[in-house]
């Protein structure tokens, strides 16, 4: 399953946000911070807990089921008049969420949370970066393993001289990214696509901030 993958702020850093700000409505989401244990119920009442004893009034919490669904604001309603008491909100939630609750809240915004990458869970607790959306995708030449994400250098073409024994220079614990491109392309009887050149990564294809109308099917 995809997720986005978070981290907590530290807490110096979530204190300094705060500063200014004494009356706090918090809100955790359901669905990936929930996995990752970042956001979900029993870190929302953790934090709940910290920020009483730190001398700040919360004015009241919840959990979202899917902070980043448009639907969002039909459960925020349900907590207008302890949303309304509070100066800003503390947000335990991914960016999507976060800039979901800032766009119906007119509130100032405070994230609990870093967004690292959205990743797939491979193990109980363990996520592995699958994409980053570079818009340029050649996993059809790469037996459905993304070289981007998977190898530390990002590298199209091919290992560099770094790797040993299958395992990446610089990460020795992680398998060689064009190791496992090329395992998979011999089991697949497809070698001849690892001699297709691919061009320089083109890290601008789209002009940043984007926006997308797709056509309906």
């Amino acid at each position: 399953m995809i997720r986005s993958i978070t981290q907590k702020k530290t807490e110096e850093e979530i204190d300094q946000l705060l500063t200014g700000i004494a009356r706090i409505f918090i809100i955790g989401c359901g669905t990936c911070v929930t996995m990752t244990h970042t956001g979900g119920t029993p870190e929302v009442t953790e934090m709940k807990e910290k920020l009483l004893k730190k001398g700040k009034l919360v004015t009241g919490d919840m959990v979202l089921p899917v902070a980043c669904d448009n639907l969002t604001i039909e459960v925020l309603h349900e907590y207008g008049s302890q949303i309304n008491q509070a100066d800003g909100l503390l947000i335990m939630t991914c960016a999507f969420g976060v800039q979901t609750i800032a766009r119906q809240v007119k509130k100032m915004i405070i994230p609990g949370l870093d967004t690292l990458f959205i990743g797939k869970e491979t193990g109980l607790g363990q996520f592995d970066e699958v994409c980053t959306q570079c818009g340029s995708c050649i996993l059809g030449e790469t037996g459905g393993i993304c070289p981007v994400t998977t190898c530390h250098k990002g590298l199209v073409n091919g290992p560099c001289g770094g790797t040993k024994n299958g395992k990446c220079e610089i990460d020795e614990k992680k398998d060689c990214a064009w190791t496992l491109i090329y395992n998979r392309l011999k089991d697949l009887d497809r070698l001849d696509l690892m001699r297709r050149y691919q061009k320089p990564k083109n890290f601008q294809k789209e002009p940043r901030p984007g926006k997308y109308w797709l056509k309906p099917a």
